[in-house]
């Protein structure tokens, strides 16, 4: 069957024969060119986080991986969305790094991938448990949220808040399933406030750091959520002081003394936290503030799993 090569805009590129090595190579691209449109680095990070965290928690291999399948399939479907949904603006900029405004991804097989990856996502949310599929949907559901509206208003930031937030809250009710003494308690399972706090400060920040590297396309295109209405160097510093009050809340929340380990980083991302303020100018407007953000961002899940012991069963 030859491939359908007709885009939403009406265009219609020659198709390749069937099974000719030239369609082979148009297929093949084009399932990399999707699977780069689904943002694999950050849906990878909050995947591996998810990963850790489960096993920190006691979750065990079945129940884990059911969590982190969920995880997984949510965060696919999110970078699908949201590559679709800016699609015209990502064409209008010139974007080389984005599948679809390329022609490395058609947007028909994004669309689709992208209601796959959701619907799978429920099934798998729900086999953790009622309580805890519906944190999660709940979760996915906050991010799609994001895609569709709250990234161009002064709220852009709760999505993440509320998504972050509710990642532990997800985990200790999937492990009230599998634990044979769970409570039947409403309240069973249910992380310390402190630890819910620590993870929503943790996705805010990560919001401001995400920001920055298009932050002066963004604005140019229209969408103002908090960062580009605050600027490159009021987002730089709001991620780094929204970092290191996570990794703060995360070493002093638990019961007990600091540990050293806790110690040690939340030294590390004091010093982080003060390299992205002290960046000049010229620095402030590359790479290297988002790269030291992702940095504190990575100090601070060690510190989430390092602390995964005050979680039940951890």
């Amino acid at each position: 069957m030859p491939i359908d090569t007709t885009t939403d805009e009406g265009a219609t590129a020659p198709a390749a024969p069937a099974g000719s090595a030239t369609a082979r190579r148009f297929a093949r691209v084009g399932f990399l060119g999707v699977l780069k449109a689904s943002h694999p680095v950050p849906g990878a990070a909050v995947t591996l986080l998810t990963a850790l965290l489960a096993a920190a928690v006691g979750l065990g291999p079945v129940a884990g991986t059911t969590a982190v399948a969920a995880v997984a399939a949510g965060q696919l479907s999110i970078g699908w969305c949201n590559d679709r949904l800016d699609m015209r603006r990502d064409v209008a900029a010139g974007r080389l790094d984005k599948p679809l405004a390329t022609g490395e991804a058609r947007p028909g097989a994004v669309t689709a991938a992208a209601c796959a990856a959701l619907l799978a996502c429920v099934p798998l949310s729900l086999a953790c448990g009622a309580r805890a599929g519906w944190v999660h949907i709940g979760c996915v559901a906050a991010a799609w949220s994001y895609n569709l509206w709250l990234k161009r208003t002064p709220a852009s930031w709760l999505p993440y808040a509320v998504a972050f937030g509710l990642l532990p809250v997800f985990l200790t009710l999937t492990l009230t399933l599998t634990s044979p003494s769970a409570s039947p308690s409403p309240s069973a399972g249910w992380p310390p406030v402190w630890l819910t706090a620590a993870a929503a400060l943790l996705g805010t920040s990560a919001h401001f750091a995400n920001a920055l590297p298009d932050i002066d396309e963004d604005i140019a295109g229209g969408v103002l959520g908090l960062p580009q209405r605050l600027g490159r160097r009021a987002s730089i510093a709001t991620a780094t002081a929204l970092a290191f009050a996570s990794c703060t809340v995360v070493t002093l929340g638990p019961p007990g003394p600091v540990t050293l380990a806790g110690r040690l980083l939340l030294g590390v991302t004091l010093a982080l936290c003060l390299a992205a303020l002290a960046a000049p100018p010229a620095l402030a407007r590359g790479r290297m503030p988002f790269l030291i953000i992702l940095a504190l961002a990575g100090a601070d899940a060690v510190l989430l799993v390092l602390a995964g012991h005050a979680l039940p069963g951890g």
